[in-house]
């Protein structure tokens, strides 16, 4: 009898883009997988891997108790429905009422905390109800997964999740095959290209990055700044559609909104900038590491376990324009060598910290740890011969 893994993730672009090969591996070990989350144009690529697809709307911005309520009683409805070997949840919502219709239901839980976002970096009273919430959802979680060591001490230290229940993880992992760095090229023959790869969210430091390509452009530099990434349309914290579009007028930035495929922008750029206030592990500088790219970040959580100072790349003030800049023009006057280094050091890095099968196997490893009563009553049912069943 194949167990059930129910997998949630606030969007199916999520799902498929960062977890397609767990989902793989599962599939491979013989779990039945199902894809929970909002219906979006990802939903079809995830059957295509081999789920079973289940539609749950759900309002990944909003903080209405009404909808919240609502939302876990979907998930409580479908999960009773399916009855899974595990939940394995992702993103805020997800890793709260997710596991809370879980564990109300006696299934056990695996939770990934891949990044704190915007309601931990402030001190309000959102962020007091997401702790209490968490505190609440977490509490009977077979495992938490952390993906720095940051956020794990956090969340032990505030006494929201045991220590024993938790573990940590090297970001969501890469498929390193499919990252590869590309051939050399003549760099002299084309203008220095710095590119930001994230949503176009003020937390993303999209606004620093704007800032240091003004100043960097005022001193004389001669260089690119480039944008790839979601527009963050509803999302309070993005920056307004208006504003990116002044700094293409202006000529500052070029914007390329989002892409299935970022390979080709990562080829194209001569260092990868990600100026964030606060990360899990940034999967853009992985992908930019594996990629063999140089990098400039934020010494925040998350980007400072990516990002090895002076030998993958450069570390900077967050919440500074000017403090990036700095870096950013201290890459741009690096010799091409010298730039070429510290992305073979990055791609060196990912190989041995960011390889998607350590991610894997942990989740395997979590998985067959747990043993539910009615599983062994079913897997011994299969053992017996059908005539003593009848």
């Amino acid at each position: 009898m194949k167990r059930k893994v129910v997998i949630s993730i606030n969007t199916a672009w999520n799902i498929y883009n960062f977890r397609a090969g767990l989902i793989r591996s599962l599939i491979a070990e013989g779990y039945e997988v199902v894809a929970l989350s909002p219906k979006d144009e990802y939903s079809q690529r995830l059957v295509k891997l081999g789920c079973q697809v289940v539609d749950l709307p759900m309002d990944t911005n909003g903080t209405h108790p009404g909808r919240d309520l609502l939302l876990l009683a979907r998930y409580y409805k479908v999960l009773r429905a399916i009855n899974p070997h595990a939940f394995l949840g992702y993103t805020i919502k997800p890793n709260v009422y997710g596991s809370l219709a879980a564990h109300a239901l006696g299934i056990p839980v695996i939770n990934n905390i891949a990044g704190l976002g915007a309601t931990f970096i402030r001190d309000s009273l959102v962020t007091k109800v997401v702790r209490g919430l968490y505190k609440v959802a977490l509490k009977r979680s077979h495992k938490v997964f952390f993906q720095n060591a940051d956020d794990q001490s956090l969340f032990v230290e505030s006494r929201l999740v045991a220590k024993a229940q938790t573990s940590l993880l090297p970001g969501s992992g890469l498929n390193l095959d499919h990252y590869m760095p590309p051939a050399p090229d003549d760099q002299a023959a084309k203008p220095f290209r710095f590119l930001l790869v994230a949503r176009m969210l003020k937390d993303k430091g999209v606004e620093e990055f704007a800032d240091a390509a003004r100043l960097l452009r005022q001193s004389g530099a001669t260089a690119e700044f480039h944008l790839l990434g979601d527009a963050g349309n509803g999302n309070p914290n993005a920056v307004p559609a208006e504003r990116l579009a002044q700094w293409q007028s202006e000529g500052l930035v070029v914007y390329h909104g989002k892409t299935d495929d970022v390979r080709p922008h990562l080829a194209a750029a001569d260092c990868v900038v990600l100026p964030s206030y606060r990360e899990g592990v940034p999967r853009s500088l992985l992908e930019a590491a594996a990629m063999a790219r140089p990098i400039v970040a934020t010494d925040v959580v998350g980007c400072r376990d990516a990002v090895d100072h002076g030998v993958t790349g450069l570390l900077c003030e967050a919440k500074s324009a000017a403090s990036l800049a700095q870096q950013m023009g201290a890459m741009l006057a690096m010799a091409p060598a010298q730039r070429a280094r510290m992305g073979a050091a990055g791609r060196s890095k990912v190989e041995t910290q960011f390889d998607e099968q350590i991610v894997i196997q942990k989740y395997l490893q979590a998985l067959d740890s747990i043993v539910r009563p009615q599983q062994v009553q079913a897997d011994i049912a299969d053992l017996v011969p059908k005539r003593f069943n009848s």
